[in-house]
């Protein structure tokens, strides 16, 4: 049976109108004829979306009975006998009631598309499993229910259903996605403007990463190794020279110029690499390539134009940027197009763009004869014996005198240290031999025959040819060693790339191995410690060839890809000691995270102390002073100064007694001795007590509280202690004609209390200092006490789980925002009847 087609709605957040456009496209469907059927939608109370659901044939769906509560859920076995061209299905993500069919709605989907039935389904953003995390960053919010990635990957058409941040608060504060007593919450929470860009921007990257994804399926499929301009990526070549800048910039201004370009910088570093690279300029320029936006990447390659182009390639680049040559025209003369020819040559399709900067042509240079003994030196410095030999002869045999021996010999002997110097021992080795046994021939008596008859010309030639290996030798040596040197100049460029990447704040480990993958054109490198990957870079289908690598004694470096050379592992050895090095780092980093709440407790607990003195002593004082004046008997004291005498210390000692006993609770607290009980709680049984312990009714205190919310995970007694202290700040600072509103609601698996007064309110920049022990923002009436009031709210609210913010109130005040996890029902089986 041939599957059905698959096409999801992916939106940012809630109330972007993913269910009303795949209403919409039903309707477009259904007229032109397709079967067309409504499997479940979820209008959430929406006026519009229930509006469109008029005309369609909407399956019923299936009732059940869970602990009292009656749930209903998409009936997959009518519609699936129903079997229609076109089903709807809404929410992707959603888990089904206990006793369904399947756990996830998106295994009801997968069911209809085996059956051949064709499937519109919607999902958010925060929903796909690889991005719950981040999402939970950018917002706080917990997400409990997901959609493997890989069932969206398997969708046949995914479509972004887009809109604005800002018109989506508009949305949802004219009640069109939530009801009137969630509008503020979600809007202070949630839906905060920079929450809607970042979730916004996440789906449009996951969406473009995955079209992305998908054309490099099908390129590799089709075995397609042209490039193909969906985005523009320009790819800009640095040489460590001062020219880079420039080309940095213009390569930025061309990927500006399309949509989603991106720019890449790559430096090869080769045996023969580059000249005059500066490894300073080369940090500088990296900076500059992440203040344009773009990223830097550092490949080693013996042909550094192929390297280039390879990488191009490997990247999908669409334009190649690069430098014109900064050799002399004598220069180039003598060493050929160099790298910028060869580049034009092998970039085929990639557009390549030679840029002129201050430093082209600069002054004579001698060119690079040295060099590493590549097959390709050798054969050309053969080249030269054979050809150079010959033609030497024929000149000097031309203009041969009886005198001229000694310029003959000294010719031959240029010829040889040429050789040398283009191909080494080998070559000049053999240029000594034919130029000893041509001096022979043509040039000593008797000529023409390879015999000797004075024994010092014998002596002469023997010399000579001796004279010829040594400098051969001296400049064989040289070359190799200008070889290892380049080859060490190249690894500390990598190596301190590495170190640029940690210094700049990324992740040490991830830049270790990234770099180690890209500099030695593995296909993937992971990081394994104690057997578990934590940081991969790459493709991870298994390779040809494997190498394992180890670090320290709990991790291993896995190179996936073609054989390393020894001194490529003599290098993984340096990257593996830094890698270990990094791991010892963050297991130090770690340590320390779990010391520095000691030290903060340190001093808070000094402040503390310093506070007593003073603070201890002023209700102190008072209810001394009190006593003192009722003990009195040399003064007549009238009923009412006794009166008000009893009242002061009192008052005093009752601030005395909440003193020491918040004092307690701050040191217990700090020193993390708190005892919290979490069990479920219901915001009513705690609200409820709290006004009976201000005696606080109607006239004061207004109530906003949903009977659906569920309990909070909360330890009763320091929940309602917060509560009353809330309460109290909010009665103190709220106008007599202002009632004090207290509200609940839920969203994001947290329940949210809000006391909000209508007083003068704390600026924005203070809504932090509140919380800070000691701080009382003026106040000094005698039962204002340490100002450990809100700070031990925070403590209290914070040991269990939760948060405690001040916000502005809308019209003037200050509202204060408890948010506590949201109690989880344990879901259990039920049984089914007995036949």
């Amino acid at each position: 049976m041939k599957r059905g087609h698959f096409r999801v709605l992916l939106g940012a957040a809630p109330g972007v109108g993913k269910t009303y456009s795949m209403l919409e496209e039903g309707r477009r469907l259904k007229g032109e004829g397709a079967d067309v059927v409504v499997a479940v939608v979820e209008t959430h109370g929406r006026a519009g979306t229930s509006s469109m659901l008029l005309g369609f044939e909407v399956v019923p769906r299936s009732v059940s009975v869970h602990r009292g509560v009656e749930l209903s859920e998409m009936n997959l076995e009518a519609v699936l006998a129903r079997k229609p061209g076109v089903a709807l299905v809404d929410e992707l993500a959603h888990t089904n009631a206990p006793g369904s069919t399947h756990e996830k709605r998106w295994h009801d989907v997968e069911a209809l598309l085996a059956a051949g039935i064709d499937v519109i389904s919607t999902v958010n953003i925060q929903h796909i499993d690889s991005l719950a995390d981040v999402v939970e960053q950018i917002t706080g919010a917990k997400q409990r229910e997901t959609v493997p990635d890989s069932v969206l990957r398997s969708a046949d058409q995914i479509e972004v259903v887009d809109l604005a941040p800002q018109a989506l608060r508009d949305r949802l504060a004219g009640g069109f996605v939530y009801p009137a007593t969630r509008i503020d919450a979600a809007l202070s929470n949630y839906f905060r403007l920079g929450n809607l860009t970042a979730l916004r921007e996440l789906a449009l990257l996951w969406l473009a990463d995955e079209v992305d994804s998908a054309l490099k399926s099908y390129r590799a499929e089709h075995r397609i190794q042209s490039t193909w301009e969906a985005r523009e990526r320009v790819v800009v070549a640095l040489t460590g020279g001062p020219e880079g800048e420039t080309l940095l910039r213009r390569g930025a201004r061309i990927a500006a110029r399309s949509a989603g370009g991106q720019l890449l910088a790559v430096h090869v570093s080769s045996n023969d690499g580059l000249r005059g690279a500066d490894p300073g300029a080369l940090a500088a320029q990296r900076a500059l390539v992440d203040s344009l936006g773009g990223s830097y990447h550092q490949v080693i390659s013996d042909d550094v134009p192929r390297g280039l182009v390879e990488f191009a390639r490997a990247e999908n680049a669409t334009q190649l940027v690069i430098g014109v040559s900064r050799r002399s025209r004598v220069g180039a003369a003598l060493t050929g197009p160099g790298i910028g020819a060869t580049v034009i040559r092998e970039s085929g399709d990639i557009d390549v763009h030679i840029v002129t900067h201050a430093a082209a042509g600069g002054r004579f240079a001698l060119p690079r004869l040295g060099g590493a003994l590549t097959l390709r030196r050798r054969m050309i410095g053969l080249a030269v014996a054979l050809v150079g030999g010959p033609l030497v002869t024929w000149l000097l045999v031309a203009v041969q005198t009886k005198d001229s021996i000694t310029s003959d010999v000294l010719t031959y002997q240029l010829l040889v240290v040429v050789v040398a110097l283009v191909g080494g021992f080998g070559p000049a080795l053999f240029a000594a031999l034919l130029s000893g046994l041509t001096l022979d021939f043509f040039f000593v008596d008797p000529i023409y025959t390879v015999t000797v008859t004075e024994p010092v010309h014998l002596l002469a030639l023997g010399l000579y040819v001796l004279n010829a290996t040594l400098v051969s030798v001296v400049v064989d040596i040289a070359a190799r060693r200008t070889r290892s040197a380049r080859r060490a100049a190249a690894e500390s460029e990598l190596l301190a790339t590495v170190a640029g990447s940690v210094v700049r704040g990324q992740d040490a480990l991830q830049a270790l191995v990234t770099r180690t993958r890209e500099a030695f054109a593995l296909s993937s490198v992971r990081l394994l410690v104690d057997g578990q990957p934590t940081h991969v870079d790459g493709d991870t289908v298994p390779a040809d060839s494997v190498t394992v690598v180890a670090v320290g004694t709990r991790a291993q470096l896995e190179l996936h890809g073609a054989d390393l050379a020894a001194s490529e592992r003599r290098l993984l050895s340096v990257i593996a000691a830094q890698l270990d090095a990094a791991l010892e780092y963050s297991d130090l980093a770690e340590t320390a995270g779990e010391v520095a709440p000691l030290a903060q407790a340190d001093r808070v607990r000094s402040a503390l102390l310093a506070a007593v003195g003073h603070d201890l002593r002023r209700p102190l004082t008072a209810a001394t002073a009190a006593v003192s004046g009722l003990r009195a008997t040399d003064v007549t004291l009238t009923q009412t100064d006794r009166d008000e005498l009893l009242t002061t210390a009192q008052e005093s000692l009752d601030s005395l007694s909440l003193l020491v006993t918040n004092l307690l609770d701050v040191t217990r607290l700090q020193a993390g001795a708190l005892a919290v009980f979490l069990s479920p709680v219901d915001v009513e049984d705690v609200i409820l007590p709290a006004l009976d312990e201000l005696d606080l009714g109607p006239a004061v205190v207004e109530l906003d509280l949903p009977d659906d919310t569920s309990a909070v995970e909360a330890d009763h007694g320091l929940l309602e202690r917060v509560v009353v202290n809330l309460l109290s700040n909010a009665i103190r600072f709220s106008p007599p004609d202002q009632r004090v509103l207290i509200s609940a609601s839920e969203f994001g698996g947290a329940v949210e209390i809000r006391i909000a007064d209508h007083g003068p309110g704390v600026p924005p920049e203070r809504h932090n200092d509140i919380f800070v022990p000691f701080q009382r923002l003026g106040d000094t009436d005698n039962l204002t006490g340490l100002g450990l009031g809100l700070a031990l709210s925070k403590g209290f609210v914070e040991g269990m789980g939760g948060t405690l913010e001040a916000e502005d109130t809308p019209g003037g005040g200050l509202t204060m925002v408890i948010s506590l996890p949201a109690h989880q029902r344990t879901e259990t089986a039920v049984p089914e009847p007995a036949p």
